[in-house]
């Protein structure tokens, strides 16, 4: 069972050495058929499963705010920014610092990612013993299609409401990727969702959220860590030593 750092009372909670997960994601819209925490949802699941193998690491509560200003147009978004959500992960690891031994910020939404890249060498830099992973998906599509819609109908099926999912844009990410950053994500789909959600299911839910789970453990237990401060795969080259 997991250490879930917001049910404990602080004798509980380790005064040096524990390992502490942070989920990170987002509230943005997730096309008209997906909850707008689904980036939170995920990403919360991934460190639980994670957690309840790794005895000495604690769940701490998600960062449930992004960088989601590509989603603005879209009724429900809410966005941070990159420099407040900067100053969050910044501060949060300082706080944690005090008293846990690792921190590992597990990033369900891929607009925070330029935001943690920069968060985290400020903070390597610093001394903190800190690194951050990406829950992601080999081959799946960019958002609101079928992999996150199987990931939460495995996850949570009463929030998903099939009935109102529609194709979205099925274009190649990067060859949307000029016109979405330069207006935003409705003017490349007006639906919000870029894939396909045709064919979701929980099963392949299930081994999606597996997967990113055993990648997890991968790279936590091998804590090779690249010049980003992300953690990469064992076997891959780091662009940094380990420590």
């Amino acid at each position: 069972m997991a250490h879930v750092l917001a049910d404990a009372v602080w004798p509980a909670v380790p005064s040096s050495g524990a390992l502490v997960l942070v989920p990170v994601g987002s509230t943005e819209q997730h096309g008209p058929h997906l909850p707008l925490d689904t980036d939170t949802f995920v990403a919360r699941a991934v460190v639980e499963r994670t957690a309840e193998v790794l005895p000495e690491a604690w769940v701490a509560p998600p960062i449930a705010y992004g960088a989601s200003g590509e989603h603005a147009h879209f009724p429900g978004t809410v966005s941070i920014g990159h420099e407040a959500l900067r100053a969050v992960v910044v501060e949060l690891t300082r706080s944690l610092a005090l008293w846990a031994g690792r921190v590992v910020f597990v990033n369900g939404h891929g607009g925070n990612t330029a935001t943690l890249d920069t968060a985290l060498a400020q903070l390597r830099a610093e001394g903190h013993t800190v690194a951050w992973t990406a829950c992601e998906t080999p081959n799946g599509d960019a958002h609101a299609g079928r992999t996150e819609t199987s990931l939460m109908l495995h996850l949570d099926p009463d929030r998903v409401r099939l009935d109102a999912a529609v194709a979205g844009n099925t274009r190649p990410l990067a060859a949307l990727l000029p016109a979405l950053m330069a207006d935003g994500v409705r003017a490349v789909s007006p639906s919000g969702v870029l894939g396909d959600p045709t064919g979701a299911s929980a099963e392949e839910g299930g081994r999606t959220l597996d997967a990113m789970v055993a990648a997890t453990l991968r790279r936590i237990g091998g804590w090779a860590i690249d010049g980003r401060g992300r953690l990469v795969d064992p076997g891959r080259q780091s662009g940094e030593a380990r420590r």
